[in-house]
């Protein structure tokens, strides 16, 4: 009977500690803490309190409802946003809640306990205290107690209006563009550009470079002999329309043989005949000349030039020529004007915002 009874002693206490240790485990799966970051405050002064709980992340939380005070003497300025942290890759959960008091009584305040409810119990936090001090006042020197001062004018020196005056410097300019590009837009004037045009050279010498050119181009006249002489004669026909003053690039070969007979002597134009006519051979009759006959009617052109140019004064020097060209603005230019109008007008109303509020904080 008495190991009956021991037994029965014995699965009791198992059965309590056992369910001991149970509740013991879930009361620790919830912590709350408060604390405050000042004991000792002067009147008017804020502290903070901190409120922290820990959690289990798949568990619900209830702040404490405080509106205005925490208790009798004690006022809530501000509550912040409850602040989450996860913790143990997201199993815990720590969250804080901060709040801003003030006191205007001077005493030793009781804070009672901080409750909580998750997942519907109830679970408190430790409480505190906070000692309110009046602000010492020398009670054996009162003549060295002043009021309140008077209302004092600052001067107003140039650090607190130069941005402002910079500003409407800026602004102003900016108008008197944004007017002027108004006028052009306007008016619709042509654009007037002033051109010089450099003196050309003379038609002997022009015609020089261009045949060394063509010289100077061996696969031209190799290969290619209906462009060689097509390029060769049509710098004779520029110099002749230059020098004689008729329009050679119009006429035959013939023609220009013709026309030149009425002023020079015909066996001075003997070589540049055979030119002609060879360049005609080649153009029309399809005539493969010889590389020496190529080069020999190349020579023909530089002889018929030399014998025929004529020298300018050597004293006498070129100027450029200027000449005005007037441009109509184009499509393109009027909406240029249209846009930076546009984005003068949004700086403008920007620069006067800026400069109306620095007013308005200086002087009122």
């Amino acid at each position: 009977m008495k190991i009956l009874n021991a037994c029965k002693k014995f699965w009791g206490a198992l059965a309590c500690a056992a369910m001991l240790t149970t509740v013991t485990a879930q009361a620790q799966n919830v912590t709350v803490d408060a604390s405050i970051d000042s004991l000792q405050l002067l009147i008017g002064e804020q502290a903070k309190v901190k409120l922290e709980v820990s959690m289990d992340a798949t568990q619900k939380l209830q702040l404490p409802f405080l509106r205005d005070t925490l208790v009798k003497g004690v006022e809530i300025l501000d509550i912040a946003k409850p602040d989450t942290q996860m913790l143990n890759e997201g199993k815990r959960m720590l969250i804080k809640q901060e709040y801003t008091v003030t006191s205007f009584d001077s005493a030793l305040y009781y804070l009672p306990p901080f409750e909580v409810a998750v997942d519907g119990k109830i679970y408190r936090s430790k409480a505190l205290a906070v000692k309110v001090y009046s602000v010492p006042v020398d009670t054996l020197h009162p003549e060295q107690f002043f009021g309140p001062k008077s209302v004092r004018e600052v001067p107003i020196i140039w650090d607190d209006v130069a941005l402002i005056v910079w500003l409407t410097l800026l602004m102003i300019a900016l108008g008197a563009l944004g007017y002027y590009l108004y006028v052009r837009y306007k008016d619709n004037k042509p654009i007037i550009r002033k051109i010089k045009v450099e003196p050309k050279l003379p038609p002997h010498q022009q015609a020089l470079q261009e045949i060394e050119r063509i010289k100077g181009d061996k696969a031209l006249r190799m290969s290619d002999p209906k462009t060689y002489y097509t390029e060769l004669t049509d710098v004779l026909r520029t110099y002749m329309e230059e020098r004689f003053g008729f329009n050679a690039m119009e006429m035959t070969s013939t023609e220009i043989i013709e026309k030149l007979q009425e002023t020079n002597d015909k066996e001075s134009i003997k070589d540049l005949m055979f030119l002609f006519q060879t360049a005609d051979l080649v153009k029309f009759a399809k005539h493969a000349p010889l590389m020496n006959e190529n080069d020999m009617n190349l020579v023909n052109a530089v002889d018929f030039i030399n014998q025929t140019k004529v020298e300018p004064d050597p004293n006498a020097k070129p100027e450029p020529t200027e000449i005005t060209v007037e441009e109509k603005r184009s499509k393109q230019g009027r909406i240029l004007l249209l846009a930076s109008m546009g984005v003068i007008a949004i700086v403008i109303v920007a620069i006067l915002y800026k400069v109306l509020s620095g007013i308005y904080n200086l002087w009122f």
